[in-house]
């Protein structure tokens, strides 16, 4: 267990780095056509789905990591066999959608609550993010107009 909670927790810290990044780089795009802000967005929005498509490969990588150690646990398929289709599963549980064809048994449940976790603020912090940058945009296109 103590060795699924490190791995758990060294890629969730890794996964906040990456996404407090990404926002940052993301925020200093500057929109210099404000009449091409639709296409702006559009790029963002498809860099913060990058970004999460990043975080849940590193917790793919992981489940594959530790399903190496059998004692940790794996993951398995409808049919009770040992499933090896580890993006998937990530990609399910990041994004809480469950749908129970691929169960975690063993330590590795730990993980995979901290990923559902992760997954939830992460997307959470995305949303609002956006919101509050479309607000600033939108301040900055009525200033322009204004002029």
């Amino acid at each position: 267990m103590t060795t699924v909670l490190l791995v758990s927790f060294l890629v969730v810290v890794t996964c906040i780095a990456i996404h407090y990044r990404s926002l940052v780089f993301i925020s200093q795009f500057p929109i210099k056509h404000l009449s091409r802000h639709r296409w702006w967005i559009n790029a963002l929005i498809f860099g913060a789905i990058m970004t999460h498509i990043i975080e849940i490969t590193l917790f793919s990588m992981a489940y594959y990591f530790l399903s190496h150690w059998p004692r940790l646990g794996n993951i398995q398929d409808m049919s009770g066999e040992p499933s090896t289709d580890f993006w998937y599963y990530s990609f399910v549980v990041f994004t809480s959608l469950g749908f129970g064809d691929i169960t975690p048994h063993g330590s590795i449940r730990m993980m995979t609550a901290l990923e559902t976790l992760t997954g939830l603020i992460l997307i959470a912090w995305t949303a609002s993010f956006f919101i509050v940058q479309m607000q600033h945009w939108e301040r900055d296109f009525e200033e322009k107009n204004n002029r």
